[in-house]
């Protein structure tokens, strides 16, 4: 069984709903084992939009890296998530695979940790919450990452 950590993120009509709704569908294929609170932010690399809601979830699972993001896409898929508009734009749900145990995945269209993770507070911080000791292979301890965010503000 492997530990996994999926960022939560919306911002478009009932944003804590959304959150929820895409819990309880993950929750069907996965076993959710803790949320982070919910966290209001602002949007990132396409400004004119309207703010956040961001959480993270730890999930256990049998499925693999690739089988999980095919479920995180199918429960964005079913609650509604469309790809149309500018990237970074604004969204009914968006899930990611932030980690995957302490593999590291370069696949086409599959990238574990996350390939921002570490430029996102609003990942993060949720992360830091959930397990404060968490390391992001590759990169280090999440409160390392977090702090030299919080730093070069």
């Amino acid at each position: 069984m492997a530990r996994a950590y999926v960022g939560l993120g919306a911002n478009l009509g009932d944003r804590e709903a959304a959150l929820r709704g895409a819990l309880a569908e993950l929750a069907r294929d996965v076993d959710v084992v803790a949320v982070s609170g919910f966290r209001e932010t602002e949007p990132v690399g396409y400004a004119d939009q309207p703010s956040f809601l961001n959480a993270a979830a730890a999930v256990e699972t049998e499925l693999s890296p690739r089988e999980l993001l095919g479920v995180l896409l199918e429960v964005e898929r079913r609650l509604g998530r469309t790809r149309e508009g500018p990237r970074f734009g604004p969204r009914t749900i968006d899930l990611d695979l932030l980690l995957y145990g302490a593999e590291l995945v370069d696949e086409p269209g599959l990238t574990v940790p996350h390939p921002r993770l570490h430029e996102r507070a609003f990942a993060l911080e949720p992360l830091q919450e959930l397990a404060p000791e968490l390391i992001v292979p590759g990169r280090g301890p999440v409160k390392t990452l977090l702090s030299r965010l919080q730093s070069s503000d």
